[in-house]
Formats: structure tokens, C-alpha cells, sequence
């Protein structure tokens, strides 16, 4: 039997219910750093201890956390559904859930790369160490894209997008481009929903399911609901 196809996007909302912070929640900071200090090309070029630094933070938190019932919820639909995941996040914790077919589109915060050659990436488990050279004797840096950076995977992710037979968006704000867009090229005719304890604005969306609640009791409903409708 073939499986239909599910497209799932997902964003720092279904992470922060395992510890993992999101910067946008309250005051623009992220773990108490401003955006701009940690996450940009100017902030690597000014202090690139500094950025090092808060990704290897980053790094350590993520060791740490473990998935969480959201994370599992998606995983076990692939039982059901042909599933794709499309995540903003940087963690591994989809991949640990068990999930599948995962792609970042931010990054990953387990991999390093060149600061010159973005193809030249490596595994990195513990810190990444200012004086650390890539391959090409560049300094390496985290495997992230930042704010003001293009970003690689979108293309990719657009034609997952498009063959989506059910999409899904679960724990994002909707307001980071170009993930937010990728809302517009899911079919028009093709059952949607989106999880998230505060629904953003999606007047223009058709077939739309709104499910106002953190990602854990969200991602509980709608595989509950995708399993007793057969969509």
C-alpha cells in the first residue's frame, strides 16, 4: 500500500517543550545573548570566540536534552504515512525520536564547516576551538546558517513542500523567512494544520486545521486524528 505523503515543518516550539530556548518567546535574546552578538556573519567577523562559544553552549545543551512526545508523535506516523520532516532547528532530536527522512534548514549544530567552503563539513561532537583549521587551513566554524545568510536547503525543501499530499506545521511563529514561505507551496486542495500554543495569522490558507496547543498535546491530537480519518 502506498503511503500518502506527510510534510512536516517544524520550529523552535517543539523543541522548547525539551529544554531547548527560543530566542523569540519574550525579549529578542537568546540564552541572554542579543541575536546580533552570536548569530550573524558581522557578529563572527567582531568576536568569533564569542560566537564559538555560545554554539559550543548550544552544543552542551543539546547533548543534554532529550526528545519529547512531539518529537516521538511525528516519528511513529511513519508507520502510517510516508513522512517528511522540514525543521527550522539546529538539535538532532527529530533524528533521535527516530525520524527518518530529516532536513535541516538552519543547519546543524553537531557539524562544523570551513569558513571559506561551505562543502567542507565535518562531525563535531564536544567544542569547536578558535585556531581549529578546516582542511582548506581555514578557521572552522559552526555548521549554521545565521541571519543575513543565504540559506542552501530552501530549494530542496521547496520540492518536498510541493509533493506534500498533508502538510503540517508544528512549534513555529511563521515569521523567520524563507521557512515561513514555504506554507504558499503546499497544494491548495490538500488538508493542512498547524500546532502551535499561539496560532499565528494564516487567514489565506485553505483547508486549514488550527490546533492551539503546545507541540506535546498538539502533535498527540493531530496523529490521533490523522489515524482515525485515514487522510
Amino acid at each position: 500500500m502506498n503511503k500518502k505523503k506527510l510534510v512536516v515543518l517544524t520550529g523552535a516550539g517543539i523543541s522548547a517543550e525539551s529544554g531547548l530556548k527560543t530566542f523569540r518567546d519574550s525579549d529578542g535574546l537568546w540564552e541572554g545573548y542579543d541575536v546580533a552578538e552570536v548569530a550573524t556573519p558581522g557578529a563572527w567577523r567582531k568576536n568569533p570566540q564569542l560566537v564559538l562559544d555560545f554554539y559550543n553552549m548550544r552544543r552542551k545543551n543539546t547533548l543534554e536534552a532529550e526528545p519529547n512526545a512531539a518529537h516521538y508523535g511525528l516519528a511513529g506516523l511513519e508507520e502510517y504515512f510516508d513522512v517528511h520532516v522540514v525543521t527550522q532547528n539546529i538539535d538532532d532530536l527529530h533524528e533521535r525520536s527516530g525520524s527518518t527522512k530529516v532536513l535541516h534548514l538552519h543547519g546543524e549544530i553537531f557539524k562544523m564547516r570551513s569558513e571559506k567552503n561551505e562543502a567542507l563539513i565535518y562531525d563535531i561532537r564536544g567544542d569547536i576551538k578558535y585556531g581549529e583549521l578546516a582542511g582548506d587551513g581555514a578557521q572552522l566554524r559552526p555548521h549554521i546558517v545565521w541571519f543575513e545568510e543565504p540559506v542552501p536547503m530552501i530549494e530542496k525543501a521547496i520540492h518536498i513542500v510541493q509533493g506534500a499530499e498533508i502538510f503540517a506545521v508544528v512549534g513555529t511563529s511563521l515569521v523567520v523567512y524563507p521557512a515561513a514561505g514555504l506554507l504558499s507551496y503546499a497544494k491548495q486542495d490538500i488538508p493542512k494544520f498547524i500546532v502551535d500554543k499561539r496560532i499565528p495569522y494564516t487567514s489565506s490558507i485553505s483547508h486549514l486545521t488550527k490546533i492551539e496547543k503546545p507541540a506535546t498535546e498538539g502533535v498527540v491530537w493531530l496523529a490521533r486524528f490523522l489515524k482515525e480519518k485515514h487522510l
